[in-house]
């Protein structure tokens, strides 16, 4: 029998690749994950398929980069206490748009601690997104939320194991650079490959040439489906390719990837978001940093970055390096906070227009 747990030395070594190492659209990802861990390409596939099975890995897929293809935005939400069970409920198991759920709290009561349910939400073209959050407070008896949609990315990624060994204060010899959050336009042909790509791989999928089954179920050759996929990378539409370790919950055996998980939040003077983003951006530990503007009732933040660990202290130690380098640079920070992580549900956000479609009338109708 395989090993299954993420801290095996040669799982650590394929997942250290494999959970955001690569970048864009690839033909064979199983053998580039081979080529740059330094594992035999059949190891590879095989330890990746029992992770699977053995829930080690939650999921195995294509990613995209979802702000560029729907209105995107990190949700908060005030829900009586009585209610928050249920609405985090609803939330991740029937709202497919909804993809983080999460459960958050202070240290101390601070601006913005009543909001204890965060999601993050995607709604495709042409929806609204103030609309969709307006239907789901009708569905879970929210009191009010706060959509904080993001202007500016300059960290996303996962990587899991190998943050584990990074320092406090570790970061690229350079800012972050921003990506711009800008909707793109896509055919229909587009979406058709579209969908096919990013479904979810099953174990048994987790072979050679993977993305020969899922031409045939978009209707399309394998050179057709190679074409629209590697336009799409180029437009920055496509994410990574990337297996998702279980970081929420322990393994079958007890074993976590992480036990806390950190929502930093800093309030810089405006006009000053992309240089501190940038410097923020460029920490190691950091799993998304973003320009989000969170409003009065968080006291003007608008930078956001998430990290991980399973130290609470060494977290802190984390931010705390961030702070300093911040005031190295001179970017005065007005205030900050920290939201930690309790129960939380991921899945990805759904962005097909049609599915969507379909979701609203389902919804209306009940």
């Amino acid at each position: 029998m395989l090993p299954v747990e993420h801290d095996d030395p040669i799982n650590a070594k394929i997942l250290a690749v494999s959970e955001d190492k690569i970048a864009g659209f690839v033909r064979e990802p199983f053998e580039e994950i081979a080529r740059r861990s330094g594992v035999d390409v059949d190891v590879v596939m095989a330890r990746i398929a029992a992770m699977l099975r053995a829930g080690t890995i939650r999921r195995v897929r294509q990613t995209l980069l979802a702000t560029n293809l729907a209105s995107g935005a990190l949700v908060a939400w005030k829900v009586p206490e009585e209610k928050i069970d249920r609405a985090f409920d609803w939330m991740f198991q029937r709202d497919p748009f909804s993809g983080h759920v999460v459960i958050r709290s202070t240290d101390t009561v601070s601006a913005g601690s009543e909001y204890k349910l965060w999601t993050t939400l995607k709604v495709p073209r042409g929806f609204s997104l103030q609309k969709h959050c307006e239907l789901l407070t009708q569905k879970v008896g929210a009191e009010k939320f706060r959509i904080m949609p993001a202007k500016g990315i300059f960290t996303l990624g996962v990587g899991h194991v190998r943050r584990k060994t990074i320092e406090p204060g570790e970061k690229a010899d350079t800012p972050a650079k921003m990506i711009r959050v800008e909707v793109a336009e896509l055919s229909e042909h587009e979406w058709n490959v579209l969908l096919a790509l990013k479904r979810e791989f099953a174990p048994e999928e987790i072979r050679p040439n993977p993305w020969a089954s899922r031409a045939k179920e978009a209707g399309v050759s394998l050179d057709e489906f190679y074409r629209v996929a590697e336009n799409l990378s180029a437009r920055k539409i496509i994410g990574r390719f990337s297996t998702f370790l279980e970081h929420v919950k322990p393994s079958q055996t007890g074993v976590r990837v992480t036990r806390f998980n950190a929502l930093f939040h800093w309030a810089v003077p405006a006009g000053r978001e992309i240089e501190a983003g940038g410097e923020v951006g460029r920490h190691h530990i950091l799993t998304h940093c973003y320009w989000r503007e969170a409003g009065p009732e968080f006291k003007s933040v608008n930078i956001m970055a998430v990290a991980h660990g399973t130290d609470k202290q060494r977290l802190l130690d984390h931010k705390a390096a961030i702070d300093r380098h911040l005031e190295s640079c001179r970017i005065p920070v007005s205030y900050t906070n920290v939201f930690w992580g309790g129960r939380s549900e991921i899945k990805p956000s759904e962005i097909s227009p049609k599915i969507y479609r379909e979701w609203l009338s389902d919804s209306q109708a009940a």
